[in-house]
């Protein structure tokens, strides 16, 4: 049957045929598989190659997102590295401008290996096109983007890179498969930092790199084997026990997230908000046109230093962290937390400044969310 997506959350094909009936996939926690005889092999070998546990992980976000094949890494970092090992000395790599800063200090060392890399405001089209070369081999997307929510058109991105011949590689950890799966919007490559929503409880570091189609996912899975970036067996059991629940978290999530981005326009110390799920954010009807949803996800501008010191210091049910889409509510700090790596420049440009913060909203009670940002404004 054809199940819908809440569904296969829970029922995966990986769910049946387990060992003695096993409701939950077991956890194969070895490093290496006997041989039924010579030249022969049941499938596994090396737990660094594959393992059982984590191969039913990858075939699930496969089905989530649609993909050929999927390679669970030990974290959001190791997915990215594989991803840029398909390229040599010479690509040029178009991307978001507005990024999260671990992946533009990423791309820095990639730079000292020979690889090019352009950032622009990828929601302007024409941005994209002024930059394009003879040697652009890939376009590299978040969407919304990390931490300012720029939406970038995946349809017209398409277009542009079939006339041209280059990749689209989409970061789709702000969403997660469950609002937004890329690769029918076009995507070559999905990128996930697991740790974030897909897991959801905030006790697994992973990462995850889905493939379109087979040819690319044969080179990563040589790759992968190579550099031995891979899940262990107990975290990729953690992984799959988080996905069972994606469905209902991020409902709730997005629910109270809403009520919150609304709530924070009412305030006089807030200067700016951005969430996509709001009518004026400016891509809210693309966003609309290619996601399910808008995601938990809200940035805002304070309206002095001092309010946002007043608001880290204060806040009590919601805790001040770096990280994001578990089911406990965040608040972090970018210019000093997630985006010091980004050069001063680009984030003074985008308004990642002093008075900036990101919230990742969790499942708590609505009210007590706001009552707590409430008693830190006052």
């Amino acid at each position: 049957m054809d199940y819908k997506l809440e569904t296969r959350c829970i029922h995966s094909q990986e769910n049946k045929n387990q060992p003695f009936g096993a409701v939950s996939v077991p956890i194969y926690q070895t490093a290496i598989f006997s041989h039924p005889g010579i030249g022969e092999s049941s499938g596994y070998d090396y737990s660094r190659e594959s393992n059982p546990t984590r191969a039913s992980l990858e075939n699930i976000i496969s089905q989530l997102e649609g993909a050929q094949d999927t390679v669970a890494c030990s974290s959001g970092m190791a997915a990215i590295s594989i991803c840029l090992s398909l390229f040599q000395a010479g690509d040029h790599i178009i991307c978001s401008e507005d990024l999260y800063g671990g992946s533009v200090r990423m791309f820095r060392q990639y730079e000292e290996r020979g690889l090019r890399f352009s950032y622009t405001n990828t929601s302007e089209l024409e941005n994209i096109k002024r930059l394009l070369t003879p040697e652009t081999k890939a376009f590299y997307i978040e969407t919304p983007s990390n931490p300012t929510m720029q939406i970038t058109d995946l349809f017209a991105l398409k277009q542009l890179a079939d006339e041209h011949g280059i990749l689209i590689i989409v970061d789709n950890t702000f969403l997660s498969p469950y609002f937004q799966t890329p690769i029918q919007l076009g995507a070559d490559l999905v990128i996930h930092s697991g740790t974030k929503f897909l897991n959801g409880h905030n006790d697994v570091i992973a990462g995850f790199l889905c493939s379109k189609d087979q040819n690319l996912a044969k080179k990563i899975r040589f790759l992968y084997k190579t550099v031995g970036s891979c899940l262990s067996p107990f975290d990729s059991y953690l992984m799959i026990r988080g996905i069972k629940t994606l469905a209902i978290r991020q409902e709730r999530q997005q629910e109270n997230a809403i009520q919150i981005a609304k709530w924070l326009q009412s305030r006089k110390e807030i200067v700016k908000v951005y969430y996509p799920g709001l009518k004026e954010h400016p891509g809210y009807e693309v966003n609309q046109r290619q996601a399910r949803g808008s995601g938990s996800m809200i940035s805002f501008q304070v309206d002095s230093k001092e309010t946002v010191e007043k608001i880290l210091q204060k806040v009590e049910l919601i805790t001040y962290a770096e990280s994001l889409g578990g089911v406990e509510t965040l608040i972090t700090y970018p210019m000093i937390q997630t985006h010091g790596d980004v050069p001063k420049e680009m984030r003074e440009r985008l308004g990642i400044n002093e008075r900036f913060l990101r919230m990742s909203v969790g499942i708590e009670n609505i009210e007590d969310l706001i009552e707590d940002l409430e008693q830190a404004l006052e």
